[in-house]
C-alpha cells in the first residue's frame, strides 16, 4: 500500500507539470504580443469571447476529435518508451485508401462506415508496422524510420492521387464518398438534452467514436493483459523480459495499434467534413498529436482535455486576423507548449524524486529510531 504522502505527491505531481507547461507558453507568448505591440490582455479576452461562442465551441469540438486519435496513437507508444513520429504519414495515407475505398463501394450505412474504418485501421496499422519489424529484425530506431516513412508516404500518395485515384484532374482528388458513407452529426442528440446549436454549426458524429474508442483504450490500458504488459514493458524491460515477455511482440504488436489509432485520425476530416481525399486535404493532425499526447501524461482523459485546448486555440486564432494580430501568434503557442511540457516534465520529475528520496530518509530514520536499543542492534 501507497503511503498518504506518495498520493499526494503523486497526484500534485500529475497536475503541476501541464500547469507549469502552460504558464511557460503563456509566459512567451505575452512577450511575442508585445514584441508586435498588441495588447496580451486584449488579445486573450479577444480570444476567449470568440472561443466560447457556441458555434466556436463545437467547431472545436470536432476539431479535437482528431487530434485526440492522433494524440492516443503517439500515447501508446509512449507508455513502451517507443516513440511513433510517423501519425502523421500513417493517418494521411489511411484516409487516401479509405476515401478510395469507400467510394468504390455501395453499402449499407452503417456496413459502409464500418468498411472505411476498417481499411483506414488495417492501412495505418500496416504503414506503421513496416517500422516495428525494422527496429526488430534489424534494430533501427523508429524515431528515424517513421520519421522517414512521412516522406515515403507523401510520395505515394501524390503517385495515387495522380495515376490511380484521381476522378478530378483539375482537383487532384479521389471521387466524392456517397451520403451512405458519411458520419451522421450528434445535433439531434443535443436538442434531446435540450441544447441547440445555432445555424450552420453541426456536432460531428466524430466525437461518439471518440468517446467510445477513448474508454476502449483505458480499459484495455488498464484491465487487459496486453496493458499490464505494455506497462511493465515500459518501465523495465529486463523485469519484463524475466516474467517471460517477449519484448519484440510486444513492440510489434504496440505499433500495430498505434497505426491504427492514427489511420482513425484522419475520418472526422473524410467523413466528416471533405467527403473526398484530395492535395488540399488537411495536414499536421499527427504532429499536433505528439503534443497532445505530452501534456495529455499519456491518459486518455489527460489527451481528451489537451485535445480540447488544441482545438479551442486553433478556433480562437481565427479572430486574430480580424483584429489585426498575427495568428502565428497561436502556433507559436502550441510549439512552446510542447517545449514547455518536456521541460517541465523533467523538472517535476527531478524535484519529484528529491523530495522522495528526502521523504523516505526521513521515514526510514523514524522508524529506526522508534525502536528498541536491543531490537534495532
Amino acid at each position: 500500500m501507497r503511503p498518504a504522502w506518495a498520493t499526494g505527491r503523486g497526484a500534485l505531481s500529475t497536475l503541476a507539470a501541464p500547469a507549469l507547461a502552460l504558464l511557460i507558453a503563456l509566459t512567451v507568448s505575452t512577450a511575442l504580443l508585445l514584441t508586435v505591440g498588441a495588447s496580451p490582455g486584449a488579445t486573450y479576452l479577444t480570444m476567449l469571447e470568440f472561443g466560447v461562442r457556441p458555434d466556436s465551441l463545437v467547431s472545436a469540438v470536432n476539431r479535437s476529435t482528431i487530434y485526440f486519435f492522433a494524440g492516443l496513437a503517439v500515447a501508446l507508444t509512449f507508455r513502451m518508451n517507443l516513440f511513433n513520429i510517423g501519425v502523421e504519414g500513417q493517418c494521411r495515407i489511411a484516409a487516401l485508401l479509405a476515401a478510395a475505398a469507400g467510394a468504390s463501394l455501395d453499402l449499407p450505412a452503417p456496413l459502409h462506415l464500418a468498411v472505411i474504418c476498417l481499411v483506414a485501421v488495417l492501412t495505418g496499422a500496416v504503414w506503421a508496422g513496416i517500422a516495428a519489424l525494422l527496429k526488430v529484425w534489424r534494430g533501427v530506431s523508429e524515431v528515424l524510420s517513421t520519421l522517414l516513412l512521412n516522406y515515403v508516404a507523401t510520395a505515394v500518395i501524390a503517385y495515387l492521387l495522380a495515376e490511380v485515384f484521381a476522378a478530378d484532374s483539375v482537383t487532384g482528388s479521389t471521387r466524392e464518398l456517397p451520403p451512405s458513407a458519411r458520419l451522421p452529426v450528434l445535433d439531434g442528440l443535443l436538442a434531446s438534452f435540450g441544447l441547440s446549436l445555432p445555424a450552420g454549426a453541426h456536432l460531428g458524429g466524430a466525437v461518439l467514436g471518440a468517446v467510445v474508442f477513448g474508454a476502449a483504450v483505458h480499459w484495455t490500458l488498464t484491465r487487459t493483459l496486453y496493458g499490464h504488459d505494455l506497462r511493465i514493458s515500459g518501465l523495465n524491460p529486463a523485469a519484463a523480459r524475466a516474467h517471460g515477455i517477449d519484448p519484440r511482440r510486444m513492440i510489434i504488436v504496440t505499433m500495430l495499434v498505434s497505426g491504427g489509432l492514427a489511420g482513425l485520425a484522419g475520418l472526422p476530416d473524410l467523413l466528416g467534413n471533405t467527403y473526398r481525399y484530395g492535395l488540399d486535404f488537411p495536414s499536421g493532425a499527427g504532429y499536433t498529436g505528439i503534443a497532445v499526447a505530452l501534456l495529455g501524461r499519456n491518459t486518455p482523459v489527460g489527451i481528451a482535455l489537451s485535445a480540447l485546448l488544441f482545438g479551442f486555440l486553433e478556433r480562437s486564432a481565427l479572430i486574430l486576423d480580424i483584429q489585426g494580430i498575427p495568428k502565428e501568434i497561436v502556433t507559436i503557442m502550441q510549439g512552446v507548449i510542447v517545449i514547455s511540457v518536456v521541460v517541465a516534465y523533467e523538472v517535476v520529475r527531478r524535484v519529484e524524486r528529491r523530495r522522495t528520496a528526502r521523504l523516505v530518509r526521513e521515514e526510514t530514520a523514524r522508524t529506526v529510531a522508534s525502536e528498541p536499543v536491543g531490537q534495532a542492534s
